[in-house]
């Protein structure tokens, strides 16, 4: 019946779609699918108003595939509508939290494309921090002066409200720190581990937005379980001008 009701719309015959989908009903078919074929049909009659209802009751029902509305050839046609374009922006929102919470943009400061260089100027390596997963995710890739790599995955945990730093490099130094923004900038604490020795370390990384632009970034590790701290490095983050930015 479903199947009926899909090509009775498509050839116009709307009063026999609408008929076959309340048979299809009547058999326990799929509540969303008819809802949304329902929608369709009232696009094609050129009620709007009343397929723009339909969706919004479904969405409001706990439906929150976006993509669906949007994708769809028949329902893309309400899009300028009012209403339509503030559900797809509602659903949005709902299905993409990160990429509309503001308190996953606290450490946007450090995207970028970077140079880094120690405090005397001399070159430490290269640096990129792309987001990821809409927002949810920052993906740090590290290339060394010396040709050596490593990765990091930050995040913040909504289960805590905490960001988190995992790391892990070619050498084996792996870093799990969690923290939040401070008035110096991202603090996070946690240890480093070293797979060739087997040795674990209190450990600390400060991310610093620098007036001019840069970023400071200031590793210290600890040898006495936190009661004194040692620098163990300090880069500071030059961005890369790309042509678009030169443009």
């Amino acid at each position: 019946w479903y199947s009926l009701a899909t090509s009775a719309r498509e050839s116009g015959d709307f009063d026999g779609a609408l008929e076959a989908l309340r048979k299809a009903e009547q058999r326990n078919f799929s509540p969303v699918r008819i809802a949304i074929e329902r929608a369709r049909v009232d696009v094609q009659r050129g009620d709007r108003d009343a397929a723009v209802a339909k969706l919004r009751q479904l969405f409001d029902n706990g439906f929150p595939a976006v993509n669906v509305y949007t994708g769809d050839t028949v329902l893309g046609a309400l899009a300028g509508h009012e209403g339509f374009d503030a559900l797809v922006e509602e659903m949005t929102a709902a299905a993409y939290p990160c990429a509309n919470q503001e308190s996953f943009r606290a450490f946007d400061f450090w995207i970028g494309e970077w140079e880094v260089h120690i405090a005397d100027g001399s070159p430490a390596g290269h640096n990129r921090i792309e987001a990821a997963e809409r927002g949810c995710v920052l993906i740090e890739n590290w290339t060394s002066a010396t040709g050596g790599t490593g990765m990091s995955i930050n995040y913040l945990d909504k289960a805590t409200d905490e960001w988190v730093q995992v790391w892990n490099a070619e050498g084996g130094s792996q870093i799990n720190i969690r923290g939040g923004m401070t008035e110096d900038g991202m603090l996070l604490e946690g240890q480093i581990h070293y797979v060739t020795s087997g040795t674990t370390a209190p450990f600390r990384g400060l991310w610093t937005p620098l007036p001019d632009g840069r970023v400071r970034q200031f590793f210290e590790t600890s040898n006495d379980a936190g009661k004194t701290w040692v620098p163990w490095f300090e880069g500071f983050y030059t961005r890369v001008e790309t042509s678009s930015q030169n443009q």
